[in-house]
């Protein structure tokens, strides 16, 4: 066998077997941390003690029910308490009375029979009226 076979040999001229695809990225490993970009939710509570609110204002946001609705305060489907009237803003700390017939209450409540549970409330007291009504008789 001569070399001169093996350098006589023709390349191919086909542009399918010419053309060679290469990879453009690197094969992906796994990560644990590929979410990470979670904002905060900024719960908690939104006014303090002492202000005044127009109805409507959401006074605190939580997952769990860590403050409980008083007077003139309403509770959101998410937990959220908001004012229900316009008016000044009164946190209070409550003893709380549970039921102890209730399994959720002896479930959660478990080992505190004989102490006193505190509950934070948040109310809403409403601005007095202005007093200047005019009756229908005297005007």
């Amino acid at each position: 066998m001569s070399i001169n076979w093996l350098l006589n040999t023709k390349k191919s001229v086909s542009v399918f077997i010419d053309f060679v695809r290469n990879a453009s990225k690197k094969t992906g490993g796994s990560t644990r941390n590929t979410n990470c970009k979670v904002r905060p939710k900024h719960r908690g509570w939104k006014v303090q003690d002492g202000h005044i609110v127009p109805a409507g204002k959401i006074l605190a946001t939580q997952r769990t029910t860590r403050f409980h609705p008083g007077l003139n305060v309403g509770f959101g489907r998410n937990g959220t308490l908001f004012a229900m009237e316009a008016g000044k803003v009164v946190v209070t700390c409550e003893k709380f009375e549970p039921n102890w017939d209730h399994t959720w209450v002896q479930r959660c409540y478990a080992g505190r029979t004989n102490q006193n549970i505190f509950k934070k409330y948040y109310n809403v007291i409403p601005e007095p009226q202005h007093n200047r009504f005019k009756l229908i008789d005297e005007v």
